[in-house]
């Protein structure tokens, strides 16, 4: 069993005002913290962009290598579904309307994913114990073979890991599919989060998954006059692109250079406050890049997501100057990358510090 872990109870005064500095932005501004249009833009864009992409596929595609790069964009648009429609619904930061959040986060099925393990590995787990050893599951990516912390054992594969872990980030996404939701789902407690499920969750996680095999590898299968394997060669790219796309985003935002990795003191509970501990786990990248922001969901400011969850990510921007100024006051770090490369270098560094003990 998990030890369980507090955090400081003293009141975060750094919390205290951020929070109420970016309310009245919100206040000021009369606007709401859900989507604007341009949310409701991308929605339009990505869905259709998906649901565009399968049906030319299915409607017999006679050019094979062409074939294939329609596969590979189904990846993309998946993963910018993921990113920027499904997390923000998980969240309930989509919409102050529970059915409209209900209704995205469902896509979720969609992408290959479980919308109901995901709420608890990431928005309770993840969100709350971030890069602690033992406690954070994102920490976790492929055990045994992808050290991340100093708190992880370490084995002689992690020598060369810096060498194949971006190899292997490329199949996170059909882990989840095939593994990471069973294997979640049926553990008898996931971080400090003991497992019990409703019914219905039972029916939900076989059902869409059943679904989502039909979908993408069965119904193509069907209709298409093409080999089985070359269609099942296609899927597999469209796992490639998605699962790279979701590895190298996620792990930009917590395992680079600045980022701490705490321990539990001799008591069991942490140090610092929650929101303090947030900021020194936390990291940006490329924070004024607007490709950036218009295709990761607001994943490359995730500095702005830990400390406010519930607002939707088309604010963040916006909010982060915010944040920034209001850290620098506090003398507490607001880690960040200017770009995505410098944030990928930095990933890569990281990766070879805990290839060895230190």
């Amino acid at each position: 069993m998990v030890q369980k872990l507090k955090f400081n109870k003293s009141k975060s005064h750094f919390l205290a005002t951020v929070r109420s500095r970016v309310d009245q932005y919100f206040v000021d501004h009369a606007i709401s913290k859900n989507a604007n249009g341009m949310m409701w833009l991308k929605t339009f864009l990505f869905i259709t962009g998906l649901i565009t992409t399968y049906i030319i596929i299915v409607a017999d595609v006679s050019n094979l290598p062409g074939l294939l790069f329609l596969y590979l964009l189904l990846g993309v648009f998946s993963a910018f579904i993921g990113f920027n429609i499904c997390h923000d619904a998980i969240h309930g930061a989509y919409s102050s309307n529970k059915n409209i959040n209900r209704i995205f986060s469902n896509l979720f099925h969609f992408v290959g994913a479980n919308p109901y393990v995901w709420k608890i590995t990431h928005n309770v787990v993840h969100h709350t114990y971030t890069n602690i050893a033992g406690h954070d599951e994102d920490l976790e990516i492929a055990p045994g073979l992808i050290r991340l912390s100093n708190n992880v054992p370490l084995n002689r594969l992690h020598k060369y890991q810096h060498l194949y872990a971006f190899a292997l980030y490329t199949l996170s996404s059909l882990s989840w599919v095939f593994r990471k939701d069973y294997k979640k789902f049926f553990q008898s407690q996931i971080g400090q989060v003991q497992s019990k499920h409703p019914p219905i969750e039972y029916f939900k996680l076989f059902f869409y998954k059943a679904l989502y095999l039909c979908i993408f590898i069965l119904v193509p299968i069907l209709m298409l006059a093409v080999p089985w394997w070359y269609l099942l060669i296609g899927f597999l790219i469209m796992h490639i692109a998605q699962g790279f796309t979701m590895g190298l985003v996620f792990q930009l935002a917590h395992v680079v250079e600045g980022t701490d990795f705490p321990s539990p003191n001799v008591s069991g509970n942490m140090e610092e406050a929650w929101g303090e501990h947030q900021m020194r786990t936390t990291a940006n990248f490329a924070g004024n890049n607007v490709f950036a922001a218009f295709f990761l969901g607001g994943l490359n400011r995730q500095i702005e997501h830990h400390l406010f969850p519930k607002i939707c990510h088309v604010h963040y921007k916006k909010i982060g100057k915010i944040v920034k100024q209001t850290a620098i006051q506090f003398e507490i770090p607001y880690i960040e990358s200017t770009t995505f490369f410098s944030a990928l270098r930095s990933h890569f560094r990281m990766l070879k510090r805990f290839s060895v003990q230190v």
